[in-house]
């Protein structure tokens, strides 16, 4: 009698599923992704669950949406709109768990992550933390100036302008009300034209309505920029129409205007002139994020992990990978590696979760540029799609449609296009709540 029809009837006898190799049982690899951004998230839900045991580590308990940073800001959106825990995420999704902590040490000989709270054991690596605000050298910027890069900055820049306004609202001395209510947005990116269009509309349509004792003529915004032109990577047509809308909401945009040092809330620009401003959000660049016991030899430019075509580490590519924002992949259309966006991660995430499916590295990456655009305001935004420019209140739509079906979780999707149903008809938001923060007694006994 055969060692396999033994088998098979203890397994009759048992109930236990049947199998030729019961000696043999099924070991997943363990992969750690590092950054639940739109490259790692993407990632962790298209990886094979019955192939991989997979490991999120992200210093936050939700994925966001970066693109709405602003709105939040400006008083628009509640962070909870932009934002979805991993956890009910990963509800539906197989062999995949989360956990909280910040990244104090890669070991890539031991094969070992170390969190503020845990060391995770890892058969392949995927890093993607994203990026940082880059300070171009001026790191005291800082501590000085307000961003709009995580969901907390947007939340505390937010709470910034709002003190702002309240504090002016109260100040007799035009000289010093107008000092108080002075802000600069330094970066003509996307960013930093629609936080610097949305201030502009609140110094244009909001101030009459809630702060009956200021004027427009009191808010100054100005948005700068180094480069000769606004929104560098769009059209010159979707450019100068930028500058047009942005001039219409009263927002001064000078070009060619670099900024030198910022200290007392005096800004020295690169022409060597100064000038005081109560406030300034930084939008001027990013670099990859920092990332502990990363060999020198793998940091590029930007502090971006170099990769090849398949977004393997260079030296490692048995067992790291690296996409999204720090990932540094070179090419002859793209040498200085590719946009630091939404869509490459995306489109680097979907590749490489193919290859690992795969279980081989077929698919060299392609980016394919789906376009650019960008809001300044109510029915004014600029788009670059598939070899089209357009803009107005047509381009407004597309802006809001592609980025409300865009947002994670379906009551965020209805909360969102609520409120900006109810902006749109009344320029009014019931958000504009100056919330400071607390203090917690604990949270020195926790890990940082």
């Amino acid at each position: 009698m055969s060692l396999q029809f033994v088998n098979f009837l203890k397994c009759v006898m048992t109930g236990a599923p049947f199998t030729t190799h019961p000696h043999k049982k099924r070991i997943m690899e363990k992969i750690i992704i590092i950054g639940g951004g739109f490259a790692g998230l993407n990632l962790a839900k298209r990886l094979d669950p019955k192939k991989y045991s997979v490991s999120l580590v992200d210093r936050n308990n939700f994925h966001c949406f970066p693109p709405l940073f602003y709105q939040v800001a400006s008083s628009g959106l509640v962070s909870a709109n932009i934002c979805f825990p991993f956890r009910r995420e990963f509800k539906k999704m197989g062999n995949t768990s989360y956990h909280m902590g910040n990244v104090k040490d890669i070991d890539l000989e031991q094969k070992l992550v170390t969190t503020s709270y845990e060391t995770l054991s890892y058969d392949k690596l995927i890093i993607a933390a994203g990026s940082t605000n880059n300070y171009f050298g001026m790191e005291n910027l800082g501590e000085e100036t307000f961003g709009i890069k995580t969901v907390a900055e947007a939340a505390h820049t937010r709470d910034e302008i709002l003190d702002r306004l309240e504090r002016g609202a109260m100040c007799k001395d035009p000289e010093r009300r107008h000092q108080l209510l002075s802000f600069l947005v330094v970066g003509g990116g996307p960013s930093g034209v629609e936080i610097a269009g949305a201030i502009g509309e609140m110094k244009k349509y909001i101030l009459s309505k809630e702060y009956p004792e200021l004027q427009p003529e009191d808010v100054t915004v100005t948005l700068i920029e180094a480069s000769p032109q606004l929104l560098g990577a769009m059209s010159k047509k979707s450019r100068d129409r930028a500058v047009k809308d942005l001039e219409s909401l009263m927002v001064n945009v000078r070009l060619n205007t670099g900024l030198k040092s910022y200290d007392n809330k005096y800004v020295t620009f690169a022409d060597g002139h100064k000038e005081y401003y109560e406030t300034l959000i930084w939008t001027a660049g990013v670099k990859g994020e920092p990332m502990p016991g990363m060999p020198e030899q793998t940091i590029g430019r930007g502090n971006r992990i170099i990769v090849d075509e398949y977004n393997r580490v260079k030296g490692y590519e048995d067992s790291v990978m690296a996409v999204g924002d720090i990932a540094l992949m070179e090419c002859e259309k793209y040498p200085h590696g590719h946009p630091q966006m939404a869509q490459p991660a995306i489109q680097q995430a979907r590749n490489l979760a193919k290859n690992l499916n795969a279980g081989e590295f077929t698919s060299k990456f392609e980016y394919y540029d789906k376009g650019s655009m960008a809001t300044i305001g109510k029915n004014k935004a600029v788009a670059d799609i598939k070899g089209f420019s357009f803009s107005g209140f047509f381009a407004w739509l597309t802006w809001l449609f592609i980025h409300l079906i865009s947002i994670l979780g379906m009551r965020n999707k209805l909360s969102v296009m609520v409120n900006w149903f109810w902006n749109y008809l009344f320029y009014s938001t019931s958000l504009r709540l100056l919330l400071r923060p607390t203090k917690y007694p604990l949270r020195k006994h926790w890990a940082s």
